[in-house]
């Protein structure tokens, strides 16, 4: 059974910074991409950031520059650091794992991320 277990939500000033933890268990491929993708109540579920398991990275426009997405294959684990954080960035944060071997993909279930002053 496959679990994605998150961390690293809160509540921040806009300006500030947090970092979100994403671990996995479970997976058995051994080609594995994982993202982060957020929502907000009343809107699609969109990527925010995605890195393959080469270690390619996508950033959507809006994030580039202000996020790193990064990953530890020994802990199985993928990393968003998130820099000069905004209102806009309000949303509850996904991680996603996309076995390439099994073609399955794998959700978290989810945490907050509140930028308000």
């Amino acid at each position: 059974q496959v679990q994605l277990v998150e961390s690293g939500g809160g509540l921040v000033e806009p300006g500030g910074s947090l970092t979100l933890s994403c671990t996995a268990s479970g997976l058995i491929g051994s080609r594995v991409a994982m993202g982060w993708h957020r929502q907000v109540p009343g809107e699609e579920r969109e990527l925010v950031a995605s890195v393959s398991s080469g270690g390619s990275t996508f950033y959507v426009d809006r994030v580039k520059g202000r996020f790193t997405i990064s990953r530890n294959n020994a802990k199985n684990t993928v990393y968003l650091q998130m820099n000069g954080l905004k209102p806009e960035d309000t949303a509850v944060y996904y991680c996603r794992a996309t076995d390439l071997d099994v073609k399955a993909d794998y959700w978290g279930q989810g945490t907050q991320v509140t930028v308000s002053s």
